[in-house]
């Protein structure tokens, strides 16, 4: 019996949570770990490239080759195109247009689009937790200190759910 999740799920993430796991973890292994699949939409990827060779996550995500990085934009329906940044509307347009359900965005108005869009969600402390419970190996306290460290903005109360000290 092997230890290893059920990898059949596919996820399709934005920018953000890309850092952010960087941040938290030093790379982006944790989602080979979780997920069968994960793509990244163009956009996203010119988003984590943007800041050139050196700025922070580049290095984890160009080494990621397991990433299914889309190789063309992604035409987005107006509603998404005028609500959202071009990551956030290209994760939502990528996961409808190959009808995957779920995606991962940190950012709250693109949840909530994705959710009116019948998307599921996760995000990247959803990622942690989850995998930590599957077994993979997470120091929530480190990795969320590892992730405010670098910028990463993370509410004290989603801090706190997370970390099972409800305010």
């Amino acid at each position: 019996m092997s230890s290893m999740p059920e990898r059949s799920a596919v996820l399709v993430s934005n920018t953000t949570p890309l850092i952010a796991l960087t941040a938290a973890l030093g790379s982006l292994d944790i989602l080979k770990f979780m997920y069968a699949r994960v793509v990244v939409p163009f956009e996203v990827a010119q988003e984590v490239r943007a800041g050139g060779q050196t700025s922070f996550g580049v290095d984890a995500f160009q080494a990621a080759d397991w990433l299914d990085i889309q190789d063309r934009p992604v035409t987005l329906l107006p509603f998404l195109k005028n609500s959202l940044d071009a990551g956030e509307a290209s994760v939502i347009q990528t996961a409808l247009n190959l009808s995957l359900p779920l995606v991962c965005i940190d950012e709250v108005v693109g949840r909530r689009t994705a959710r009116l869009c019948g998307l599921n969600l996760t995000g990247s402390l959803g990622i942690l937790l989850k995998a930590r419970q599957l077994g993979f190996s997470v120091d929530l306290p480190h990795a969320i200190e590892n992730m405010r460290r670098h910028g990463i903005w993370l509410s004290p109360a989603l801090i706190a759910s997370v970390l099972g000290n409800p305010q």
